[in-house]
């Protein structure tokens, strides 16, 4: 009796090991649902977006009827002369991320993408919690946009969709339109001179409208980007518009020529003290003519 109680709890640590193994390898290879799922709306926006002007190089005539500020700042940076882009991608590699004010703080390589001919982004997130992979999908697609989060590879912690939602992943497109000037050129999207410095830049598209202001320095380098249009999603799952901003530092010319900022910081801006959620280094930027 008491052999065949002691084969039984072998046999039991045995699948438990066996179990354990299986999650190891699982949570190792590089194959996930959520990265699957982002690398197929990348492909089918890449079909989605080709632009008329393909292989144009920019001309400070393109941006003649622009602010005087995006047009020095486009000449600063370098982008003249360079050919005009169907979409951009963003790489950053251990960026400080905040889940919230009172949330976990995470390690997180960031890859992103944003499209010309038709606003939309994507963004994924891959890190992990307590060794355990943790992954988020951001988009923007169609005037419909969404945050989730999945751990484990296929344990979905949230799932964020909405009209303030919708406004807020387009806020976010709006605060990087300056990295793919192509963007600057399109029909949804207009610009009011503020002063010498300030930009104010509004998006219509779907319906939805934001807006916001891009701020240069005397450099003409751009260096920040507000909105009230952009809502944070609080503990209870309600919405509130909080002030937004994006800011970038130390720019440094990139092997493309192109000059960019290094550094990127997101920014809720709340009445008792900005909250920055993400800091970051700027390891790549790519561009597909």
């Amino acid at each position: 009796m008491k052999k065949v109680r002691s084969d039984k709890v072998f046999v039991a640590i045995g699948v438990l090991f066996i179990i354990i193994g299986v999650v190891l390898v699982w949570f190792h290879i590089p194959y996930s649902p959520v990265k699957k799922e982002f690398s197929r709306d990348i492909d089918a926006l890449k079909e989605d977006n080709q632009l008329k002007q393909q292989g144009h190089l920019f001309e400070m005539e393109d941006f003649s009827h622009l602010p005087l500020a995006i047009q020095r700042y486009l000449e600063a940076c370098g982008y003249i002369g360079t050919p005009q882009m169907s979409y951009l991608k963003m790489e950053y590699h251990d960026v400080d991320f905040m889940q919230g004010k009172n949330g976990p703080a995470l390690k997180i390589d960031y890859t992103q993408y944003d499209f010309v001919a038709k606003p939309s982004r994507m963004a994924f997130i891959d890190s992990s919690m307590f060794g355990v992979p943790f992954e988020g999908y951001d988009y923007y697609q169609n005037g419909v946009g969404g945050m989730k989060g999945v751990i484990a590879k296929g344990i979905t912690l949230f799932d964020q969709t909405g009209a303030d939602m919708d406004k807020a992943c387009l806020a976010t497109y709006l605060a990087e339109v300056m990295f793919a000037p192509s963007i600057l050129l399109q029909d949804y999207i207009s610009f009011e001179e503020i002063s010498d410095y300030e930009v104010k830049a509004t998006i219509s598209y779907e319906g939805q409208m934001v807006s916001g202001i891009f701020t240069f320095n005397e450099q003409y380098e751009f260096v920040s980007f507000t909105t009230n249009d952009r809502a944070v999603s609080n503990p209870d799952g309600t919405m509130e518009y909080i002030p937004w901003s994006a800011v970038c530092e130390e720019y440094a010319v990139s092997e493309n020529g192109i000059k960019y900022p290094t550094k990127f910081k997101a920014i809720w801006n709340y009445p008792d003290g900005d909250f920055v959620y993400f800091d970051g280094l700027i390891s790549k930027v790519l561009y597909e003519e």
